[in-house]
């Protein structure tokens, strides 16, 4: 920036220059002896005459200008608010005589000049041009010239050198606006655009020391406070105003926003009338966005976006610009004026014409306007007090351009241009570029236009690419899904994956597909063969870092050398591991799709080298440069690589956890049945053990019972003997059985029978029905084989006479469910040949209290069974448990 020690504290001198004569009185020799440049122009700025002074200023001969138009062929940078429209005030006679200083960016060299114009006769008006200094082009530029004029070929050198070009701090803006910087906390004023002068009034010029209260209407102030304290001046917003300022009372645009803790304010002319310089009406914009909304395609609105914005804005070629997934460009839409030269439609442009830095700019500030390329930038002037710092620009609409940006634009032939971000889902999608040949001015309000036509573009983009997106990805969860399904019904995942319909060939567009688990491949379609899918499992299992699930490449090549032998079949690889332990892997491929991509210009010397002053250059040459592209597949989508990576996990979570579950359950079990085996030796070996307990407790009791004489004594050892046998039969049962939890009851009563007939003696027998496999719980066993031993040891004492022994039938028996209901599952039923019971054997039972009987009714309560007697012929009872 510039210090305002350096600048002329007066400021611009607006008086009129008085000619010694009057100019329409003067003949052409007396014109040519003029010093300042004179040119008289008709109504619409055709040169009807000019002296010498005027054409040396312009470069031309005098007889090259008469009859052409001095704005639009001649200067056409001066076709402007500031010079332009001031002229048609003048000749509406709206303003007077006018005179202001100008500054021409080009001509024979840049100067700056005071500008004079006098109404004249017969409806023409008199220009006259002072030359006040010559401007140097500065070191960067000349710089940049030298070293453009000795370069002979282009080079290869590090785009890093452009991506740290400090694009957004360039100390400087275009000489059509005014710019002020104030501290957003006071709002003194910290810098200002040396051209402040021409919109303030000589005593607040320069407006070192001042605030924005003193140069700014109040209402501006205010709106502009209110602004701050809602936080709606930051992050590229900006408040939009015309005023009104003196000396002349001209009308300004006026744009303000806040940023790192600056107030920027813009003032740019305004025309006098809308029709001065085209402006875009609200129905040309609002047709323009209903013809895009109608577009069905990408290219068809792609198209429509570039026709109507370049008759909006009046660029000879306005082009889409769209950025691929490496940043390198293409221009997919263009139109254009039919003598345009240079058509870009179809070119490709690597990364490096637009760097990093100016893509992250492009994704902050939307929109940038350059009216011309020549122009001498106006540099900003700091205040002492605000230290060295740079403004930042990054928000302002009327910066200046990197010289390298603007070297690149004359190496295209382009002088005006503009430059519209293409935001698609907050991503820089891709650019709205307009070219001109001359200098070109558009109007804020069609800036305004153009860019909401851009975002009209931008959301059609989104609902044409969302739209074929989401059919696309629903097709494919589709196919995903019904895998997801048949895998649930099945342990062998790679069967499933790869034969039937669907199969994983029919995922993303892949021609071949895999699976590798352990040493082991599956395959289908073109793939490189088992050799060549193994040794590439083989290279993703040791190059890929362990946290790593996936590889997606579309030049395999470039990354696994030996996938040159199978370019055609495999150019493309989409692999994803199943599991952290990478034993199986799912692999999709694409084959080779040899392309032939023209690129504006070689892409490989996309800038050059500098030197001195000059980090580096843009390349010159744009002509169509052929590539071949080879070992190339068709890329793959960043969803292609989530569903691969859902559907891994569904093998891994459905099939293989599955399987893993079952290897773990199993051996689970085995170690159970083992177990089990363990119990079941131990619990027949503790029968076992019990029954020859129990047989040694009875042979005891049968040798203690022959050594006592008493009766009763015998007697009570002899059933004490029975009831102990009855317990040894179920174990015996249960050791011989199958099963440790249910006895054969009919099989244990048949040997309990047989024991206690034995003990006995000949007298008595015992004869036994059972039926066959009635399987009865080990406590149900227990219980009614201490039941049975009672009711036959009693019908041994009862029932037997002295002359003759008795004899006792015992069934046993099950019962079917609809017998059974209510009546029990099993029926014991134990009869003599006796007397029967006694007449009162009711009322005696009742009051019974003989261990026999009580053992009888607590086995009975033991497992819910129930007792009848009855005389049929003999004592006769039945159990029914």
């Amino acid at each position: 920036m510039v210090d305002p020690s350096q600048m002329h504290a007066s400021g611009a001198d607006h008086a009129p220059i008085d000619p010694p004569v009057d100019l329409d009185a003067l003949t052409a020799a007396e014109r040519d002896a003029v010093e300042a440049g004179l040119l008289a122009l008709d109504a619409t700025g055709t040169v009807l005459a000019c002296n010498r002074a005027a054409a040396m200023l312009c470069g031309f001969a005098p007889e090259g200008m008469i009859g052409r138009n001095y704005f639009r062929e001649l200067v056409p940078s001066a076709r402007v608010p500031g010079f332009y429209g001031r002229f048609l005030a003048t000749r509406r006679g709206s303003l007077g005589p006018q005179s202001f200083e100008f500054v021409f960016g080009r001509l024979p060299a840049p100067l700056r000049a005071r500008i004079d114009l006098r109404p004249g006769a017969d409806g023409r008006t008199w220009l006259v041009i002072n030359p006040l200094a010559q401007i140097a082009a500065g070191p960067s530029r000349e710089a940049v010239l030298a070293a453009i004029s000795r370069r002979s070929r282009a080079e290869p050198v590090d785009p890093g050198l452009c991506e740290r070009e400090p694009i957004h701090v360039p100390g400087s803006i275009q000489p059509n606006a005014v710019m002020l910087a104030a501290d957003a906390a006071t709002f003194a004023i910290l810098a200002f655009s040396a051209n402040a002068g021409d919109v303030l009034p000589p005593d607040l010029f320069p407006p070192t020391g001042q605030r924005l209260d003193a140069v700014l209407p109040a209402h501006i102030v205010s709106a502009i406070r209110d602004g701050i304290a809602a936080h709606s001046l930051t992050d590229g917003r900006g408040l939009r105003r015309t005023i009104t300022l003196p000396p002349r009372g001209e009308n300004f645009h006026l744009v303000a926003h806040v940023h790192l803790g600056r107030v920027i304010v813009e003032l740019e002319l305004a025309p006098e009338r809308a029709e001065d310089f085209a402006s875009a009406s609200p129905l040309d914009t609002e047709l323009a966005m209903a013809r895009l909304r109608a577009a069905e395609s990408l290219t068809e609105a792609a198209q429509i976006a570039a026709l109507e914005i370049r008759a909006v804005t009046g660029f000879e070629s306005v082009l889409v610009y769209r950025f691929d997934s490496d940043w390198n460009g293409e221009a997919i839409a263009e139109d254009m004026v039919p003598d345009w030269q240079r058509p870009l439609i179809g070119l490709r442009f690597p990364a490096s014409d637009i760097p990093a830095q100016a893509r992250a700019l492009y994704t902050k500030a939307k929109s940038r306007f350059v009216i011309d390329r020549d122009c001498v930038p106006v540099p900003l002037v700091a205040d002492r007090a605000a230290g060295n710092a740079p403004i930042d620009l990054t928000f302002a609409q009327n910066r200046t351009l990197s010289p390298i940006h603007l070297e690149y634009q004359r190496n295209l032939g382009v002088d005006g241009s503009m430059s519209i971000s293409i935001m698609v889902e907050n991503r820089l999608w891709g650019l709205m570029i307009g070219h001109h040949r001359r200098p070109h001015y558009v109007a804020p309000e069609t800036r305004a236009a153009a860019t909401v036509l851009t975002d009209a573009f931008a959301m059609r983009v989104q609902e044409i690419e969302g739209k074929a997106l989401w059919s696309e990805r629903q097709h494919h969860l589709d196919i995903q899904g019904r895998l997801v399904r048949r895998l649930t019904r099945t342990e062998d995942f790679t069967h499933t994956l790869m034969q039937g319909d669907p199969a994983l060939i029919d995922l993303f567009g892949a021609t071949g597909a895999a699976i590798v688990s352990d040493d082991t491949v599956w395959q289908a379609g073109a793939t490189p063969g088992e050799a060549g899918i193994g040794a590439l499992a083989r290279w993703l299992r040791a190059e890929l870092p362990a946290g790593a699930r996936s590889f997606v490449t579309d030049t395999l090549v470039l990354h696994h050398a030996a996938a040159s032998a199978y370019t055609e079949t495999a150019s493309g690889l989409l692999a994803v591991f199943v599991g952290a332990e990478r034993r199986h892997l799912l692999l999709w491929f694409k084959p080779e799709m040899p392309s032939v991509v023209t690129w504006g210009g070689d892409p490989r010397k996309p800038v050059l080298p500098g030197s001195g002053p000059v980090a580096v250059l843009p390349r010159r040459s744009f002509e169509r440069w052929v590539e071949e592209r080879r070992g190339h597949s068709a890329p793959w989508a960043p969803w292609n690589v989530d569903l691969a990576e859902q559907l891994a996990e569904a093998v891994d979570g459905v099939v293989l956890r599955q399987r893993r579950k079952i290897a773990e359950l199993t051996g689970l079990l085995a170690e159970k049945e083992r177990l089990l085996e363990q119990k079941d030796l131990l619990t027949r070996e503790i029968d076992h053990r019990v029954k020859n307990s129990l047989q040694i407790v009875t042979a005891f009791l049968h040798m203690q019972r022959r050594q006592i004489a008493d009766p009763a004594a015998r007697q009570a050892f002899s059933e004490t003997s029975a009831r102990v046998m009855s317990v040894a039969r179920v174990h015996d049962s249960l050791y011989q059985g199958d099963s440790l939890e249910e006895v054969d009851l009919g099989q244990t009563i048949q040997a309990l029978c047989d024991d206690l007939a034995g003990m006995a003696g000949d007298a008595h027998s015992v004869a036994m029905t059972a039926e066959t496999g009635l399987m009865v719980p080990y406590r149900h066993a227990v219980a009614l084989s201490l039941i049975t031993t009672e009711l036959v040891t009693n019908a041994f004492k009862y029932a037997g006479r002295p002359d003759r022994g008795a004899h006792i039938t015992v069934t046993v028996k099950g019962r079917k469910d609809d017998e059974a209901r209510g009546e029990g599952a099993v029926r014991l039923t134990v009869c003599d040949d006796g007397d029967g019971m006694p007449a009162d054997w009711e009322s005696g039972r009742a009051q019974g209290t003989g261990l026999g009987m009580k053992l009888v009714r607590a086995m009975l309560e033991q497992i819910g069974a129930r007792l009848e007697a009855e005389n049929a012929g003999g004592a006769c009872f039945t159990v029914h448990a």
